[in-house]
C-alpha cells in the first residue's frame, strides 16, 4: 500500500495524487471506506478491489470534504445520500468522474467512478465482438425503426457499447436525442437531456416531449420502470430507432423482464429488434501468460459447447507489467437478432419458457458461455475467469460432470487391464527365462561329468577310486560314506591285530 504524508502535504494535493494514480493504473472506481480506526482507500482494478492506502481518522473529514467540494456536493449535508460529478484533464486525457456519497455508521462512504469513453469513439470494431456478432449489430443499426437493448450488470460496459453504436449512426441526416441520468459523455451533434426527478423531469416525461421533437434516433439511458418501457416500445413502433439499456443477465431474461413490466406482447414482438448482452472478464497479460494442458472437465466443456478438441489453454503467471497475471478487461457478448419465428412465440401467450429458450438460443445465436470459451481458446482470458463471470446452466454442468466421471472410470479400468497385460507378459518372460536356465544347468552338468575321470589305485592291497577334475554331481556323498566306513574297519582290524 502507498503511504501519504498527511502532516506535511496539503489535502488538495493528496486527493489529486489519488485520482492521478487511479487514472494511470486504469482503475474504474475509487472507494473511500470509513472504518472504526481509519479510512481505507481501495481501487477497483481489472474488476477486483485492491487496498491502496490508509487515512488516519483525524484526516478523514478533510478528505471527504475535499472530494465533495470538487464534485459540487453540499459539504454541510452528511445525513442523506448525494450524487456529484468531476470533470478534468489528467495526464493530457479528459476524465469524467461520477461521485456518490452515502452515510454509514462510521461516516460518509464516497465512491468515485472514472469514466473513460475514449474506446467508444474508436468504433464498435474495437469492443471485442466476434465477426459473427459484429455483422448482427451492423444489421440491427441499418433497420430504421425498432428497439435495440444492451443488457448486463452494473459496470459491465453497457454505456460504452451504447455510445459506440450511437457514434456509428451519428450522421448529418439524423436527429438524435438522448435522455440520460446523468449525461455521461458529450457527443458533438447529439441533443442530450439530463433527467432531474426533483423537478419532475423523469425518463417518462422527457420521452413524451422528445417524441414531439421530430427525432430519428432516441437513446434512453436506462429502462427502470414499466412506464418508461411502455413509452420506449411505443416510440419504436412509430418509426423511431430506440437504443436503451436494462439490467438483466441474458437475452432470454430480458424478454421475460419486459413482459413483467406489463409491456403488451403484440407491441414487444413488433418493436424489439435485437438484444446485446455482455459481461466483462479480466484479460491475460500477454507478456507472462503460459500454456497448460486442459483437464478432463475442460475438454468436455469445449467439446460440448464449441465442438473443438482443445488440448491446451493459457493461465496467468504474474509480472511487473500486470496485476497477478491480468491486464485490462475484455467484453463477452451474446447478440440476439429477432426472427419471425421468435416474434410469433413472444406474441403467443401460451408459449412455454422452454420453447422460448430453444427459439432464443438456436443455432444462429452464440451464447455468452460460447463466446467466453472461444476467447479462452484464443488466449484472451482463462477458464476460471469465465466461470467467475458467466452463469453456467446447472443441468449442463451436471451432465458434463457425469460424463467426466464415466470417462475417468473407463480410463481407470483400461489402466488396470494394461497392468494385467503387463503382468502376464512378465510372467511369460519369466517362464521362458526359467526354461533357458534349466538348459544352461543341464549343459553345465554334462560338461562337469565329462571332466570327471575315475582311476584305480592300490592302497594297502585295496583298490580305491581317485577323482581328477570336478567332482561329479551325483554319488559323491555315498562314495565318501563308503570310504569312511572302510577306514574305520581298517582301524578296528589293526587294533585286534595288536591285541
Amino acid at each position: 500500500m502507498i503511504e501519504y504524508d498527511f502532516v506535511n502535504t496539503p489535502i488538495v494535493d493528496i486527493v489529486n495524487r489519488i485520482i492521478i494514480f487511479a487514472s494511470q493504473h486504469k482503475a474504474s472506481d475509487i472507494h473511500f471506506d470509513p472504518r472504526e480506526d481509519c479510512m481505507m482507500i481501495r481501487m477497483r482494478m481489472d474488476g477486483r478491489l485492491k487496498d491502496h492506502s490508509k487515512v488516519p481518522k483525524m484526516y478523514e473529514k478533510n478528505l471527504t470534504t475535499r472530494v465533495k467540494l470538487i464534485s459540487k456536493m453540499n459539504i454541510t449535508e452528511t445525513r442523506i445520500p448525494q450524487d456529484g460529478a468531476i470533470k478534468g484533464v489528467v495526464d493530457g486525457k479528459e476524465l469524467d468522474m461520477r461521485v456518490s456519497a452515502l452515510p454509514t455508521n462510521e461516516g460518509e462512504k464516497i465512491v468515485v467512478r472514472l469514466l473513460d469513453y475514449s474506446q467508444s469513439l474508436e468504433g464498435i470494431e474495437t469492443l471485442g465482438f466476434s465477426p459473427k456478432n459484429l455483422k448482427k449489430i451492423e444489421r440491427l443499426l441499418d433497420i430504421p425503426n425498432g428497439i435495440i437493448l444492451v443488457t448486463g450488470a452494473t459496470g459491465s460496459g453497457k454505456s460504452t457499447t451504447t455510445y459506440s453504436m450511437l457514434s456509428a449512426i451519428n450522421t448529418e441526416d439524423r436527429n438524435i436525442i438522448t435522455v440520460e441520468d446523468p449525461v455521461e459523455m458529450n457527443i458533438e451533434g447529439i441533443n442530450q437531456v439530463y433527467v432531474n426527478a426533483e423537478i419532475g423531469l423523469t425518463f417518462a416525461s422527457a420521452l413524451r416531449s422528445i417524441l414531439r421533437q421530430d427525432p430519428d434516433v432516441i437513446l434512453i439511458g436506462e429502462i427502470r420502470d414499466s412506464e418508461t418501457a411502455q413509452i420506449a416500445v411505443r416510440a419504436a413502433i412509430t418509426g423511431h430507432l430506440v437504443l436503451s439499456t436494462i439490467h438483466t443477465n441474458n437475452a432470454l431474461s430480458t424478454i421475460e423482464r419486459l413482459l413483467d413490466m406489463d409491456v403488451e406482447r403484440y407491441l414487444l414482438s413488433t418493436a424489439l429488434n435485437g438484444i446485446i448482452s455482455q459481461k466483462l472478464a479480466r484479460t491475460l497479460c500477454p507478456d507472462c501468460k503460459r500454456l497448460r494442458p486442459t483437464t478432463s472437465y475442460e475438454k468436455q466443456i469445449f467439446e460440448k459447447m464449441l465442438g473443438q478438441d482443445v488440448k491446451e489453454v493459457y493461465e496467468p503467471v504474474g509480472c511487473d507489467k500486470c496485476n497477478r497475471g491480468f491486464r485490462g478487461r475484455i467484453a463477452l457478448h451474446e447478440v440476439l437478432f429477432l426472427t419471425d419465428r421468435l416474434r410469433e412465440l413472444i406474441n403467443d401467450e401460451e408459449t412455454e419458457k422452454e420453447e422460448l429458450r430453444k427459439a432464443v438460443y438456436d443455432e444462429d445465436t452464440t451464447t455468452l458461455l460460447q463466446d467466453a470459451l472461444q476467447k479462452v481458446v484464443e488466449g484472451y482470458t482463462t477458464f476460471k475467469e469465465v466461470y467467475r463471470v458467466v452463469d453456467i446452466d446447472f443441468d449442463l454442468e451436471k451432465s458434463i460432470r457425469k460424463e467426466v466421471r464415466e470417462q475417468e472410470k473407463l480410463k481407470n479400468k483400461n489402466e488396470k487391464l494394461e497392468i494385467i497385460d503387463l503382468y502376464d507378459t512378465t510372467n511369460s518372460n519369466m517362464k521362458i527365462s526359467n526354461k533357458e536356465l534349466s538348459k544352461i544347468k543341464e549343459k553345465a552338468k554334462e560338461e562337469a561329468e565329462k571332466k570327471y575321470i575315475k582311476k584305480k589305485k592300490f592302497v594297502d592291497n585295496d583298490i580305491i577310486d581317485i577323482f581328477e577334475g570336478t567332482t561329479p554331481p551325483t554319488n559323491n556323498k555315498d562314495e565318501a560314506k563308503q570310504s569312511k566306513e572302510k577306514k574305520e574297519t581298517k582301524k578296528e582290524t589293526k587294533k585286534e591285530d595288536k591285541k
